[in-house]
């Protein structure tokens, strides 16, 4: 019995390491020798000392796998007159707490549960384990173990036992694929051979620029260090990789190409690459065909110099001869349409500005009115023939007919009280207004 026990426990450790998959790469096993002592309750006896050793193996997500060994001298158990030596074999799992709270690099505590097979005297029997401990580390492979746990064991005098071990312990096995020294999580060729300086890269340099391939982010183009060992052709400083004009000289800030009249503006996307001008007219300066200083898209009258302040349009209807002051005066009889003297007078003047050279690209609106004297329908119609009146009098004075447009109101619009004759008179006019 007591061998095929043993037999199990051999069989559970093989399978378990045959299915380990280690996640953990770096140093899956760990060694663990030192000192133990184990206090069995109810047995009368003191506490025993001895040695201890176990094996770990990682398992991975925090989990490890342990054989653990130790034996130890018990003074008379149970009253026996002769002392006893106890002896125990267990397979445990370990869970590392980092794993749950986060890696604190040189301590590591854990939890552990297993079986056993133990000895004492002629008796053994198989144990339930459990326990906790941690591991502090000196260097990345050297530390210091402490444990302790509890047993209880099952033998022809069942009993319950605690024990306590000491340890230094030597986690190994790291991962060098390509045996150069430099442990594959550190090794920026994991596969090939290489030398320390070069992260674990062979020294080699393909295209011999001085540079090593491992940092040549040109590996087959002679290139200079200082760009990791990409070209330069045309000498700007800007490597050719990144270099939107590789072979011509330009500057950093327009990825390598020139900019000819010095506008922000690439060459390459520079409409007049010799003319400075803003980039969002492609590089081109703003048209002003009258030399006003307001350019052209901004320019109500582009052929015509005018100040900013009137959108580049001369003040002409800003000075006293306006069209609003030269076209008062403009009245009609009671139900007539003819212009009076008077009036053709005041037409002439309207017609001399209108003709100046700076104010024929104006467009004017005519509007006749007339008093409430009269049906609505005939003043409409009345104030309609008067509108068409002034326009004829004023394309006869040379006006371009189609600056024009002619609009009666009727009696709609009056500008004074239709109550006295004088009301009235008022309210019997033509204006002529800029169309905007």
């Amino acid at each position: 019995m007591k061998h095929l026990k043993i037999a199990i426990l051999a069989l559970l450790l093989i399978v378990s390491y045959s299915n380990v998959n280690a996640q953990d790469k770096e140093n899956p096993w760990m060694l663990n020798l030192g000192t133990n002592l184990i206090d069995i309750k109810d047995s009368g006896s003191d506490i025993g000392w001895g040695g201890k050793a176990s094996l770990g193996r990682y398992l991975g997500k925090g989990f490890s796998l342990e054989l653990a060994g130790a034996v130890n001298q018990v003074t008379r158990p149970w009253g026996a007159r002769t002392d006893a030596t106890f002896a125990g074999v267990d397979l445990n799992v370990k869970y590392d707490l980092n794993n749950a709270f986060g890696d604190s690099k040189w301590f590591d505590p854990f939890l552990y549960t297993g079986v056993g097979e133990n000895w004492i005297g002629a008796q053994n029997g198989i144990s339930i384990n459990v326990g906790v401990g941690f591991n502090a580390w000196f260097t990345d492979h050297i530390g210091v173990n402490v444990t302790s746990g509890y047993k209880k064991v099952n033998t022809p005098i069942d009993f319950e036992m605690y024990q306590h071990s000491l340890g230094l312990v030597w986690r190994f096995g790291k991962s060098d694929t390509d045996g150069d020294g430099i442990r594959d999580k550190d090794d920026a060729c994991p596969t090939v051979a290489g030398l320390e300086e070069f992260n674990g890269c062979p020294d080699t340099d393909a295209d011999d620029d001085g540079v090593q391939d491992c940092c040549d982010a040109c590996p087959n183009t002679p290139g200079l260090a200082e760009f990791k060992g990409c070209p330069d052709s045309d000498g700007d400083g800007v490597a050719d990789k990144d270099d939107a004009c590789p072979e011509t000289p330009g500057l950093i800030e327009l990825q390598g190409c020139p900019d000819t009249d010095g506008d922000g503006v690439a060459d390459k996307d520079d409409t007049c690459p010799d003319v400075f001008g803003p980039e969002a007219n492609s590089g081109c300066p703003y048209i002003d065909n009258d030399g006003d200083g307001v350019i052209d898209i901004l320019d109500k009258c582009i052929t015509v110099p005018g100040p900013a302040s009137n959108e580049g349009c001369p003040e002409v209807f800003m000075q006293k001869e306006t069209i609003d002051i030269a076209a008062k005066g403009i009245n009609f009889d009671t139900g007539k349409s003819n212009l009076k003297p008077e009036v053709t007078a005041i037409l002439d003047k309207v017609a001399s500005i209108l003709n100046q050279e700076e104010n024929v690209q104006f467009n004017f609106s005519i509007e006749g009115h007339t008093d409430s004297t009269g049906s609505t329908k005939r003043n409409l119609v009345l104030s309609e023939e008067r509108a068409k009146a002034v326009k004829d009098y004023l394309v006869s004075k040379g006006v371009d007919a189609s600056r024009l447009t002619a609009k009666g109101f009727g009696e709609a619009v009056p500008i004074d009280t239709n109550a006295t004759k004088e009301g009235r008179y008022n309210n019997r006019r033509v204006e002529i207004k800029e169309k905007k």
